[in-house]
């Protein structure tokens, strides 16, 4: 067996017996896993079990997980070995993984730049292999921790089966002809190329504006909240593709064209029956940009108008204008700011204490099958 898938297997045979998640933190539970993986012959090996094996002997639930941490920052040998616990990655547990980095436009990381890895799998174990773990923060560890130098991974290999299997098989029904030329005919190349930078610029601008997240992150945390935040920072990142005469301008506005089809029509149609907080974005976003003239739904098909970078960009000066609030008004006022005005274009019941899917796109999921 190749060495790596053998790593995987050996942490496959250890997680399957694992006791249940409220025991991830206690002592006995984590001196018996110990054992365990230094019974193993190859992870016993590995600098990464290793580095966790050190935290985990004298581990104080809510310490980080620091040989762990330094091991993964410091990109020794681009593997990384630990446990998790993460409510909303349930196939997480004891994982393994093996990954290779993704180069990028030297200007966006410099410009734009954060704790992002955009990387390829080269070996995981199962947990990895679920659909939608598409990312790994460092608070998904047992320690809960997330420090400003922690690595933020990214999957792009997922983002790019993720686009074929759905978006990509959008956007010729929905679109109105010409929509979005540069993303149609995109190859797989170029669409890794476009994730790697959409994730870039999306943890940068996490950590711009007037409530930037971790700062703020409890204020944000409910979906409708949560939600106008991802939207917030993706419209962001939009307008800096379009705005950055730095950047090659061809990339750059495949890039904008795919965040723009992941944002407004992948999320729209993953959250149905019951949408999350991404697809309460693409909710807002389809909506404002109807009622504002970015674009107009017509015979089924979606038109998108040529000044639509134009009202993103009045998007964006809204919600910017809300959360400036924040320097003279309480927190509990402003959110409920940012709640009104999320709810202004969305269709929130609240009888039943949720969103509703938009019909249009319930008929688009039921006759594509995606």
């Amino acid at each position: 067996m190749d060495p790596l898938n053998s790593l995987c297997a050996e942490t496959d045979e250890i997680r399957r017996d694992l006791a249940d998640r409220a025991l991830f933190r206690d002592p006995e539970m984590l001196t018996r896993l110990a054992r365990r993986i230094e019974e193993m012959p190859g992870l016993c090996r590995e600098p990464a079990v290793r580095a966790f094996l050190d935290d985990i002997r004298d581990f104080t639930p809510g310490r980080r997980l620091a040989a762990v941490k330094e091991h993964i920052n410091t990109r020794r040998d681009n593997r990384l070995f630990s446990l998790f616990d993460a409510s909303y990655f349930p196939s997480l547990r004891l994982e393994f993984l093996a990954y290779e980095t993704l180069p990028t436009n030297p200007h966006l990381a410099e410009r734009y730049a954060s704790n992002t890895m955009p990387v390829n799998i080269v070996a995981r174990s199962a947990g990895f292999g679920s659909r939608p773990v598409v990312a790994l923060f460092p608070e998904n560890h047992i320690d809960g921790v997330q420090e400003p130098d922690d690595q933020i991974f990214y999957f792009i290999d997922k983002f790019v089966e993720r686009h074929r299997r759905i978006t990509r098989r959008m956007l010729g029904p929905v679109l109105a002809e010409g929509s979005l030329p540069l993303v149609q005919k995109a190859t797989d190349a170029e669409i890794e190329m476009a994730s790697s930078w959409w994730v870039r610029l999306h943890e940068y601008h996490h950590r711009q504006g007037d409530m930037p997240i971790p700062e703020f992150l409890p204020a944000k945390k409910s979906k409708p909240l949560a939600g106008l935040e991802e939207l917030r920072v993706d419209v962001s990142g939009m307008l800096a593709l379009l705005g950055d005469a730095a950047l090659p301008a061809e990339p750059a506005r495949l890039t904008y064209e795919y965040i723009l089809a992941e944002r407004l029509l992948r999320y729209a149609v993953e959250g149905i029956p019951r949408p999350n907080y991404d697809a309460v974005a693409s909710q807002l976003l389809f909506s404002y940009l109807t009622e504002h003239g970015g674009l107009r739904l017509r015979d089924g098909l979606i038109y998108l108008d040529r000044d639509l970078p134009g009202v993103l960009a009045g998007f964006l000066g809204e919600i910017e204008a809300i959360e400036r609030r924040i320097h003279q008004e309480p927190v509990a006022a402003v959110k409920k700011r940012l709640l009104e005005f999320t709810h202004a274009y969305t269709d929130y019941d609240a009888e039943a204490g949720d969103y509703r899917h938009i019909p249009y796109f319930a008929a688009v999921k039921a006759s594509l099958g995606v």
